[in-house]
């Protein structure tokens, strides 16, 4: 039987519902090395994104997934804060962003090293929060994966081969996520537990069908930053593609940010909820292939034994 790991322990298909499978609840993009990074005052924190989980479930949405990964950012502490304030399970990830987001620590340990950090998050514990990383979020520069980063993804793909953990990627170029895809299968991983996120960034629209044919899924997760309509011309155009298989849909929206007083004014998550989906529906994609669009793919993208 496969579970979503999230703050709330595993949770199988039939305990969710419709899944956010690219959101923000905490993040500081500034470099790990400036002064007051990650840091933020818990109550200031629940007093922003309480509201903005509330608004989603009372929705009917059921879990969401936190993309923020080590390097900016991640705060399982202030997510599992959250999670229980509201009992809204949020999965959130192992790994680590891309240059020049990578911490020091991580600059200097070796492939066996980052591997048994995530196998440990993955299977145990993500520090001292009593919850298990649900997946594994990477990144990789626009020019090209680094030997850095590509030393990371080797750990990660030897991670989820043995966690059956979805790796996802901040790529935004096509030909970037197919050199991970190369380097993931040398490795002995499956693209089928690979996600490429940002697909709409990538242009070339036979790329996001190239990644698709390799196995993984891609993701269009701006929804709301560019007029709904145009977000539901390229879903339909992927549906028509026959890639609504491999397709994961939301927003990347939230979120406190430590940078800005009193964390920022957040951005809601409901936007695929109140104006997509009925637009989807308007241009007559049938009620199953919602479900599947935003139920089903999300679980099974995340899920793992």
């Amino acid at each position: 039987m496969r579970y979503i790991y999230s703050t709330l322990g595993k949770l199988s298909a039939e305990q969710l519902g419709m899944i956010l499978p690219h959101e923000h609840v905490f993040v500081d993009l500034r470099t790990p090395d400036k002064p007051g990074y990650g840091q933020a005052d818990t109550a200031s924190v629940l007093a922003l994104m309480v509201p903005q989980i509330e608004a989603i479930q009372a929705l009917g949405v059921t879990a969401l997934v936190e993309c923020s990964t080590g390097g900016v950012g991640r705060r399982a502490d202030l997510d599992l804060a959250v999670s229980l304030a509201t009992n809204f399970p949020i999965v959130v990830p192992t790994g680590n962003y891309r240059e020049p987001w990578i911490p020091a620590w991580v600059h200097s340990a070796d492939e066996d090293e980052l591997f048994n950090w995530m196998l440990a998050e993955l299977t145990t514990e993500i520090e001292q929060t009593g919850f298990r990383a649900g997946w594994i979020k990477l990144s990789a520069g626009d020019d090209g994966i680094t030997p850095l980063e590509a030393r990371i993804l080797r750990a990660a793909t030897r991670a989820a081969v043995e966690t059956d953990a979805l790796i996802g990627s901040h790529t935004i170029r096509g030909s970037v996520v197919m050199d991970q895809l190369d380097i993931i299968e040398a490795q002995g991983g499956s693209p089928a537990r690979f996600l490429s996120i940002h697909t709409q960034a990538e242009p070339d629209f036979a790329l996001h069908r190239a990644i698709a044919a390799r196995g993984a899924w891609i993701e269009y997760d701006n929804v709301g930053a560019v007029p709904v309509a145009e977000s539901t011309d390229l879903i339909l155009r992927a549906l028509d593609a026959g890639l609504g298989e491999q397709l994961l849909i939301s927003h990347d929206r939230g979120w406190y940010d430590p940078a800005l007083p009193n964390g920022g004014v957040p951005k809601p998550y409901t936007v695929v909820s109140t104006e997509l989906i009925p637009l989807l529906r308007a241009r007559g994609v049938p009620e199953d292939t919602i479900l599947q669009l935003f139920h089903r793919n999300p679980f099974r993208a995340f899920s793992r034994h």
